[in-house]
């Protein structure tokens, strides 16, 4: 019987993978979040070995890791189309390659990055692979903290079930935008893109983990091997 990979070796394979895309002279966004980590530190190796790139941090977390590896960091600002990003997802749904992501609470600079970039690359190991969203992760939607007891009564009236973010010990989590998170159960998901027109029509929504038609490819490492899935294409 074939071994167990650990899942950290998982996410490194598949890391290792869009790394190899990554060409000199590119903006790069730079994904948070544990798989995303596991990208940033092979940058870091192939910027030691002569790689020239920029990165774009999509949080403090990932701007201080790129730092210690010397990755040369810039901002939108400075460099408003990004050739590449980088990122890891919560749920990747087979098809669609749509997403949720925000477990780690960096969704609103992950989403303004990613969006920003010409190609999107998602790398998950094949844990994170559904057929429908939603069924194992809430969608994480990100609020202003004024009147937030009416926005999470509006996200109710969706039909979901939001409950706001806290550390384990019970301190509330805040954003690096010092917004609250709303995890919002939904069970699976129908229609992925009604949910996210409902989501960003509610007054105090500042952005949530739905991630809908943004990725290129998402690059799947499992038991057995790396590989690559893509958009299915819709009949005409």
């Amino acid at each position: 019987m074939m071994a167990t990979q650990p899942v950290d070796q998982l996410k490194q394979a598949a890391a290792e993978a869009a790394v190899a895309l990554i060409e000199n002279g590119m903006i790069v966004g730079l994904g948070s979040g544990s798989t995303a980590a596991f990208a940033t530190s092979a940058i870091g190796r192939r910027v030691r070995e002569g790689l020239r790139i920029v990165g774009i941090p999509t949080s403090e977390k990932t701007a201080d890791q790129a730092r210690k590896l010397n990755i040369p960091l810039a901002t939108l600002g400075e460099h408003p189309q990004v050739d590449l990003a980088i990122d890891g997802a919560d749920e990747a749904e087979v098809g669609s390659l749509d997403l949720i992501k925000g477990g780690g609470g960096n969704q609103l600079r992950e989403k303004i990055v990613e969006a920003a970039s010409a190609r999107f690359i998602v790398i998950v190991d094949s844990g994170k692979v559904v057929d429908r969203l939603g069924l194992r992760y809430p969608v994480p939607v990100e609020v202003i903290r004024f009147g937030w007891e009416v926005t999470f009564r509006r996200l109710e009236s969706l039909g979901i079930s939001p409950k706001r973010r806290t550390h384990p010990n019970g301190e509330v989590f805040l954003t690096d935008e010092n917004n609250y998170i709303l995890d919002c159960a939904c069970g699976a998901i129908p229609n992925a893109r009604k949910l996210q027109a409902d989501i960003d029509g509610i007054v105090g929504v500042v952005e949530h983990g739905l991630f809908i038609g943004m990725a290129e490819r998402i690059v799947v490492a499992g038991e057995d091997g790396v590989t690559t899935l893509f958009p299915a294409h819709e009949p005409a």
